[in-house]
C-alpha cells in the first residue's frame, strides 16, 4: 500500500527532521529500516513507553554498532538493495564511519543519499551545534513572528525542524529519485533547515522588498497586527480564530456578529484597524467558545476554535476525514497527503531493535541464507 511501497529506504537513527522525513517516507509506503544505536543515547525522544515515540512509527529496527568493521559492512549490503539512505549527523560523521556517500555510491551507484542538518554540510557554522530556534533566527523568520512590542514568539520546532528540514528532505529525495529513474545515477542531497526555513519565507522577502511588509512584527496583515486576522478569547477562557481577509468574507463577519460595516470603514486600511479590533474583542467575550462555533463554523467568515492537541483528533471535520488514527492506544495523526488509487497504510507502532525482530527486519532485503550468517557474523 501507498505510492511508495517498491522503495527501500536505509534511515541511521538520529533525531528531529531526519526521523521525521523517514516517517513520512514510510507513511507513503516505502520500506524502512531504521538502524539504531546499541548503546542507548539521547536521542531527544519523549519519555516513557516506546508507542509515544511516533518519530519511529511504520518501520522495521535493528540496532549496530557502528564502529564494528562486521556492522558496517552489513550497512554497506544494505545500501546495495536500498534507494535511499538518510542520516542527521554533523558533516564528516558518516564519512568517518565508512558510511559517508562515496563509500556508499560505489557500492550502489544509483542511490539517493539524503544528509539532514541544520547548517548544510559546508560554511563557517556547519560543524556548530544548533537547535530549531537558531536556524529560523538566522533566516529573518523568528524575529518575524509575535506581537508588536513583544519579544519573538517561539513556534514549536515545526517551522524549522519540521517545515524546512523534514518536508525539504523527503522532497530533495523524491526529486533525486525521479532523475535517478532517467539517468540511472544516484546523487546527494544536502537539506540545510536553515536554508529550508529561508524558502518558505519566500513570499515574505518579496513583500519585504516590495516596502509592502514592515520589517516591526505584528504590524502586518498576516502577522496579529491586523485585527481580522488574530485569535480572540470567549466567555469561558476558550480561542477561537479569524482570518477573513478578502472584503465579502469580512462583510459577512460583521454582519454575523451584528456589527455596522459603515461605522468601520475599509477594513485594510490600518487607521480603522483599533476600532476594529476593540469591537471584535468585545462581541467574542460575549459568548462561549462553542456558541462561536455553531453561530460561525461552515461559513465564509474564516473562523476555526483554537483546539489543543487533546480537543484536535475529536473535531467532526477531522473526525469525518478519518485525520487521526489510534494505533496501540495512541490517538496520532495519520499519513498525508491522500492519494486516490494508492492509499497511505495505516501506521505501524514504533518497535524495539531486539535480537527477535533481527531476522525479520532483514529478511525484507536478503534471503534467509544471508540472514543467518549475518546473525552469526555479528554474534560472534
Amino acid at each position: 500500500m501507498g505510492p511508495l511501497s517498491d522503495l527501500k529506504i536505509i534511515e541511521l537513527a538520529g533525531i528531529g527532521p531526519g526521523p521525521m522525513a523517514a516517517t513520512i517516507l514510510a507513511g507513503m509506503g516505502a520500506t524502512v529500516l531504521r538502524i539504531d544505536r546499541t548503546v542507548a543515547a539521547d536521542l531527544g525522544t519523549p519519555k516513557g513507553a516506546l508507542k509515544y515515540q511516533l518519530l519511529r512509527r511504520s518501520r522495521d529496527n535493528i540496532a549496530l554498532d557502528l564502529k564494528d568493521s562486521k556492522a558496517i559492512e552489513l550497512v554497506l549490503d544494505l545500501v546495495e538493495k536500498a534507494d535511499v539512505l538518510i542520516e542527521g549527523f554533523r558533516p564528516g560523521v558518516t564519512e568517518r564511519l565508512g558510511l559517508g556517500p562515496d563509500a556508499c555510491l560505489s557500492r550502489n551507484p544509483r542511490l539517493v543519499y539524503g544528509r539532514m542538518t541544520g547548517w548544510g554540510q559546508d560554511g563557517p557554522l556547519a560543524q556548530a551545534a544548533g537547535h530549531d530556534i537558531n536556524y529560523i533566527s538566522i533566516t529573518g523568520v523568528l524575529d518575524a513572528i509575535g506581537r508588536k512590542e513583544q519579544p519573538p514568539a517561539i513556534p514549536l520546532a515545526l517551522l524549522g525542524d519540521m517545515a524546512g528540514g523534514a518536508m525539504f528532505l523527503v522532497a530533495g529525495v523524491l526529486a533525486a529519485l525521479h532523475e535517478a529513474g532517467r539517468s540511472g545515477k544516484g546523487q546527494v542531497v544536502d537539506a540545510a533547515i536553515a536554508e529550508g526555513a529561508a524558502n518558505l519565507a519566500t513570499s515574505f522577502y518579496g513583500s519585504v522588498a516590495s516596502g509592502s511588509w514592515s520589517l516591526e512584527r505584528g504590524t502586518n496583515t498576516l502577522d496579529s497586527g491586523a485585527p481580522f486576522y488574530d485569535v480572540y478569547q470567549c466567555q469561558d477562557g476558550k480561542w477561537i480564530s479569524i482570518g477573513p481577509i478578502e472584503a465579502r468574507f469580512h462583510q459577512q463577519l460583521l454582519e454575523r456578529l451584528n456589527l455596522q460595516p459603515e461605522a468601520f470603514g475599509r477594513h485594510l486600511e490600518r487607521n480603522n484597524w483599533p476600532r476594529l479590533r476593540e469591537a471584535f474583542t468585545q462581541a467574542f467575550r460575549a459568548r462561549t467558545r462553542d456558541e462561536w462555533c455553531a453561530r460561525l463554523e461552515g461559513t465564509d467568515v474564516c473562523f476555526a476554535p483554537v483546539l489543543n492537541f487533546r480537543e484536535a483528533p475529536q473535531h467532526p471535520h477531522l473526525k469525518a476525514r478519518g485525520s487521526f488514527v489510534e494505533v496501540a492506544g495512541v490517538v496520532q495523526p495519520m499519513p498525508a497527503p491522500r492519494f486516490s488509487r494508492t492509499p497511505n497504510p495505516v501506521p505501524r507502532a514504533p518497535e524495539q531493535a531486539t535480537p527477535m525482530n533481527f531476522a525479520h527486519a532483514l529478511g525484507k532485503w536478503f534471503p534467509e541464507t544471508e540472514v543467518r550468517r549475518w546473525q552469526a557474523a555479528l554474534q560472534g
